[in-house]
């Protein structure tokens, strides 16, 4: 019985441990954004073809041959994928765009919602059609 009891103790240790290594993976080729903010990716080769998954998401663009600058444009997760001359691909990542929870708040009120923008103060924050048209599905699914 000890036998079993050992076994499954380090079954599930190494679940854990597989369990963990696959999310450091995962996080190592995702780009986090934040919305209506700018992003800059240095490329090792210069770029020549630039695929956004969904411009509605990200969008990017050259600053020079080995820089892209990506902006969140909405919430979501999309990819970008960078090509060279050649057509070989000199990345292809994942990329999540979320709000910067850190310094905004969100107040409820019955059916609406307002986001501020907490920097040092509270104030109405810029709102973007993707932010404004996220807000009002929360609103009508409360």
């Amino acid at each position: 019985m000890a036998r079993l009891v050992s076994f499954s103790h380090l079954a599930i240790k190494v679940a854990l441990c597989l369990a963990a290594v696959s999310t450091v993976a995962r996080a190592e080729g995702t780009i986090p954004v934040s919305l209506n903010q700018a992003k800059l990716l240095k490329l090792s080769r210069a770029a020549d073809t630039i695929v956004i998954g969904n411009p509605a998401i990200a969008d990017a663009s050259v600053q020079d041959a080995k820089t892209l600058v990506l902006t969140g444009k909405g919430f979501g997760i999309t990819n970008v994928v960078v090509l060279d001359a050649d057509g070989g691909t000199i990345m292809e990542q994942e990329v999540v765009v979320s709000r910067d929870d850190q310094r905004s708040v969100r107040v409820y009120r019955r059916a609406s919602v307002q986001t501020l923008s907490c920097t040092p103060y509270c104030e109405s924050s810029y709102k973007g059609e993707a932010e404004r048209a996220s807000e009002s599905e929360m609103s009508a699914s409360q």
